[in-house]
């Protein structure tokens, strides 16, 4: 993810001014820096895709340097930091989804709208799969977890199953379903690769500053 947001941020202008990345050390890349850094205060923005142990502490030391935060991080509780955000600061200092693809976020919007038809259809029971590459430490994932609570909003008598597969090298493949005894109602998001996630998560930092 990092070397897709790389590439699509400075697709679309920007600079990049440093990479923080445990796997590599100065020699393989001159932007390679820290957090206490003066390149690292200098910037208008940070994105963080890392892992659920990692990412609250690194939003922490960003925001010590004074720097707004794009989070992609799933699995870990989000909400406690956007919660923090609001009370402590004076501007917005954090955007975090589940997923910042832009074609998942219209088929947020779509989830939202069939649940709210099922209400009136009750024959109906919603179920959820999502598939990943086997790299992937979080299960369900946080797009699972978000379809979930969607629709959840709309009737909180809902039980919802949710199947996590890990498999090859899949970008992200979610699926909801509503099935009942005389037919069965399913909506998918299929992602191709990474780049969608990583031009929204641009898109964020770019509404963020």
């Amino acid at each position: 993810m990092g070397h897709m947001i790389e590439e699509v941020a400075l697709e679309r202008g920007h600079e990049i001014v440093g990479i923080i990345d445990p796997t590599l050390v100065i020699g393989d890349c001159s932007l390679v820096i820290d957090f206490d850094s003066e390149a690292f205060r200098s910037a208008d923005v940070a994105i963080e895709f890392t892992t659920p142990l990692t990412a609250k502490d690194n939003i922490l030391r960003a925001w010590a340097q004074g720097v707004p935060v794009v989070c992609g991080s799933t699995g870990w509780n989000a909400q406690e930091l956007l919660d923090e955000d609001k009370r402590i600061h004076d501007k917005p200092m954090l955007i975090w989804k589940s997923n910042f693809s832009v074609g998942v976020n219209m088929f947020f919007e779509l989830n939202k709208e069939l649940a709210a038809a099922m209400k009136a259809q009750p024959q109906y029971t919603p179920s959820i799969t999502e598939t990943h590459h086997i790299h992937k430490l979080d299960k369900p994932s946080g797009t699972a977890k978000t379809l979930a609570e969607d629709i959840r909003v709309q009737n909180t008598e809902y039980r919802i199953r949710i199947t996590s597969i890990r498999e090859g090298e899949v970008p992200g493949t979610h699926e909801v379903k509503w099935d009942s005894e005389e037919d069965t109602i399913i909506i998918t998001h299929i992602a191709k690769g990474r780049r969608g996630f990583a031009l929204g998560a641009v898109l964020a930092a770019e509404s963020l500053i």
